[in-house]
Formats: C-alpha cells, structure tokens, sequence
C-alpha cells in the first residue's frame, strides 16, 4: 500500500495500474475477510444506534432532535465503515479524509447562519424553555408557540399571524414563559384622591377581589397603600389566579373597581394642579 500514489497526484494510468493491482492481490481469504469486516461494522453501528434511541427515549429528548442526531450518527458511521473498508483493500484514503475535511469547511462557512439556527434549535429542544401552545416573549417578539422546528420557530400572534423566528436569535436572547406556572400574580395600581378615606377604598377593593370566581385567596390578596402622589394617592392591588384565567381577571377586576368606586363615590384622580389666586391687600386698600 506504501507505493500507491496520492489521490490528486495520480494519472489515469495509475489509477488504473493501482486498481488492478488491488485485484490482483484480492484472494477468496480476502474477500471473506473484507465481508466479515463489513458484518462487524453494521451490527456496531446498529448497537450504536440502539444504545442511542434508548438513551434519548430515556432522557425523554423532543423527537426532533432525536431524529437528527441519529441520522448524523447513521452518515458519520457509514462513511467510516467505508473507509475503513477501502483502507483494508487498498484503496488510497488520506486524498478523500482531505477532500472531505475541505468540502466540511467550506460548507461551515458558507452555511454559518443555518448551523447557527440548528445549533440554537438544538439548544431549545434539549433545554425546553417553552413548549408548543405556550405563550412566551423570545428575541423581541410575543405570541404562542405553534411549532418548535430545527431551524426556525413558528410563533402564532394575538392577531392571528404567525412569525417564523430563527432559533439563533431564541437562544441568544432571554425568554420569558407565562404558561410555565400554574399560577400567575394579576398587579393593579389605581391613583385614588386624597379625600377619600383609605380604609373605605381598600374595603371596596377587597369585596370586589372576594366576589369574583377566578380570583384565589391562597396566598391572601394584598390591598396596600404604596405611594402618596403630588394630587393622589395609589392603592395596589395584588391577587393570584390560574394562569389561563389571567387576562380575563385582570380586565375584569379594572372595569369591576372602577364601578365599585363610582357606585360608593371614591373619586379616581390623575396628575392636576390646583392653582389659588390671593389678592394684594395693599392694592384692595387703594
């Protein structure tokens, strides 16, 4: 095998002089040999594979990504079983391991954002930062997740479009998941005037809270006063609730309070000033 010349330095004639000396020297203990190579090679790459799909079915991994590995694992394999054949034969190897580690590079770089994206969607499947149908913030963008894809993420607006986000950018940046909690906290602040007593509005607000179905008492609601305005003073209010039940408790319990305190004449104020004229007494005199 010393005297077969490299791939790219070789001639049709050498090429064909190291072929039939390959075949020349190919005897039925070769052959037999070769086959018996090829066998052992195939019943490894299937355990392999084996100890693969047990190991991601046992890490409970998305199926997605499951897949792709196996299939890159299946490639990288066989092209190592082939040359491990060729090298046996006599087949010169080292001019393809160079030319494929060349076609590797050059693919690397002219698909630099694809990898990118696949890397990031890896990262996302393996991670789990959301699941479909969850409601998230990732890479600037809100919406539900429809599909979590290798390459890209669909997310499904509140208008009903759907934005394809690439998971480099998901990745790299923070997400925020509104679905991943049973629970979620509804915060309401309301700018109150300081001629109401404060013990009354805080009353009002706790038996609105208390009369609505969605609202939980476990952890307690907080009714609190938190700030004294230049020309109000602002009540917060805090009470959980399940998290698909959110919005509709938030948008209630803003239209309920504000009934609640015009039905008891709390007044709900917003930045004014109040400007008093006095006059000159000296010029009253005159």
């Amino acid at each position: 095998m010393s005297d077969i010349l490299p791939l790219e330095s070789t001639s049709p004639e050498e090429v064909t002089e190291t072929f039939e000396r390959i075949s020349s020297s190919m005897t039925w203990s070769k052959a037999l040999y070769v086959a018996l190579l090829f066998v052992i090679c195939v019943v490894g790459m299937r355990l392999v594979i084996s100890i693969l799909d047990r190991t991601m079915t046992r890490l409970r991994i998305e199926p997605t990504v499951h897949k792709f590995t196996r299939s890159c694992l299946k490639v990288i394999m066989w092209m190592v079983t082939l040359l491990v054949l060729a090298g046996y034969i006599g087949i010169p190897v080292d001019s393809f391991v160079a030319v494929l580690g060349i076609i590797g590079v050059a693919l690397s770089l002219a698909l630099q954002g694809i990898l990118s994206n696949l890397a990031g969607g890896i990262m996302v499947m393996v991670s789990k930062p959301f699941a479909v149908g969850d409601y998230v913030d990732a890479a600037g963008l809100s919406g539900t997740v429809a599909e979590i894809g290798l390459v890209y993420t669909r997310l499904k607006t509140i208008d009903n479009k759907i934005i394809f986000v690439p998971n480099g950018e998901i990745s790299g940046e923070k997400i925020t998941n509104y679905n991943s909690q049973d629970r979620r906290r509804v915060d309401l602040s309301f700018a109150v005037s300081y001629e109401d007593d404060p013990e009354r509005v805080k009353q009002v607000i706790r038996e609105v809270v208390g009369a609505h179905p969605k609202a939980l008492f476990t952890p307690e609601p907080f009714v609190r006063t938190t700030a004294l305005g230049d020309s109000s003073v602002s009540y917060t209010l805090r009470v959980w609730c399940a998290t698909e039940d959110y919005w509709e408790l938030y948008y209630d319990l803003l239209e309920q309070v504000r009934a609640a305190f015009d039905r008891n004449g709390i007044g709900l104020t917003y930045n004014h000033l109040n400007v008093h004229l006095i006059s000159n007494p000296v010029e009253k005199d005159r």
